[in-house]
């Protein structure tokens, strides 16, 4: 593989940029000029193969897919060597998956819509690219302080006590989106300003196909005051390009009971009504929840640009727009 022309910025996707914008910079590394190459090749390669499987011996975030934990040192990116605690979480190409070369663009792309169209608080997050031209995604972690010590962070699994020991291998699947906020309203003090935010997330990752959206990717963080807020959103990506998914990751789905909508019975997926009363059901006030809803069943054109500038091969990128039309059409539905 060789390092492709860059066109539109790695960052922003914003076009006109043969490497990170300005913005992106400031975002991303502090204004600091780092470039969007990595001095490395991609793990699989056998010149740097040796530090990656020892660097993956220290990284401690947890998931299935391989992260690599990288600092910033006189503007360079850096694997973190032993003693040492990461600045940047660097996920390369993973494996087993449909269209695997796909994901590194595919999660930077679903992040970036997520901030730029729809408002989402995410973590800082860019495309950067191996010597050999493979590229990778590269996240800012939100869960440190100035100081580098951590601030807390609990994903939702440890809120509810599950674990793999306790409750089995699938265990951040077994739960509802409507149990997630009651945790909500349990651990926040301010839960009802979270408690949209939370709304927000769950409806952007059902119109983006985000079948990944389960209890791990999903925390708290503490504040300054001592509190805690809904964390940053992560891990958004499109994930029926990549496997056969389910609407919801959860398996319960968006109700702790059975309930069923005229909608859900007649198509088996979820529309407009099912989000008021799942909105209903988490205390959110029906005024609020149509203006929460409202962006969400209207066609966003700031999506279609962004998709078109991504780095998604070109019939990914008709797929992509394909899945958010299918799905845009479905959470339109009122009947």
């Amino acid at each position: 593989m060789t390092l492709p022309e860059i066109k539109n910025c790695p960052g922003t996707l914003a076009k006109g940029f043969s490497t990170y914008s300005n913005l992106s910079l400031k975002h991303l590394f502090g204004g600091r000029k780092v470039s969007h190459i990595l001095p490395y090749y991609e793990p699989g390669n056998s010149e740097d193969s040796g530090i990656f499987i020892e660097n993956r011996k220290r990284i401690s975030v947890s998931g299935v897919q391989e992260k690599v934990s990288l600092l910033l040192e006189n503007n360079k990116l850096r694997l973190t060597r032993d003693g040492e605690h990461g600045t940047y979480i660097l996920k390369p190409i993973p494996r087993d998956l449909k269209k695997t070369n796909q994901v590194p663009a595919n999660e930077h792309l679903t992040m970036q819509i997520a901030k730029q169209a729809y408002g989402i608080l995410t973590a800082e997050n860019a495309l950067i690219f191996f010597k050999g031209g493979e590229p990778a995604y590269i996240t800012k972690r939100f869960d440190l302080k100035k100081d580098g010590s951590n601030l807390g962070k609990e994903d939702f699994a440890s809120l509810a006590g599950k674990s793999a020991e306790i409750s089995g291998t699938d265990f951040k699947y077994e739960y509802s989106y409507e149990a997630m906020a009651g945790l909500i309203k349990k651990f926040v003090p301010a839960w009802k300003i979270e408690m949209e935010k939370f709304l927000a997330l769950i409806l952007f990752n059902y119109l983006f196909s985000n079948g990944d959206a389960h209890l791990k990717n999903f925390a708290l963080l503490e504040t300054s005051a001592g509190d805690h807020l809904l964390s940053p959103a992560y891990d958004l990506i499109n994930t029926s390009i990549h496997v056969n998914d389910s609407d919801f990751a959860l398996k319960d789905g968006l109700f702790e009971n059975d309930y069923k909508s005229a909608t859900l019975q007649r198509t088996n997926h979820p529309g407009q009504k099912d989000f008021m009363e799942f909105a209903y059901r988490i205390g959110i006030r029906e005024t609020r929840a149509d203006k929460i809803i409202k962006p969400f069943i209207q066609r966003n054109e700031m999506v279609k640009t962004l998709v078109e500038s991504s780095f998604l091969n070109d019939q990914t990128k008709k797929t992509y727009l394909m899945n958010y039309n299918q799905r845009l059409r479905l959470l339109q539905s009122i009947r």
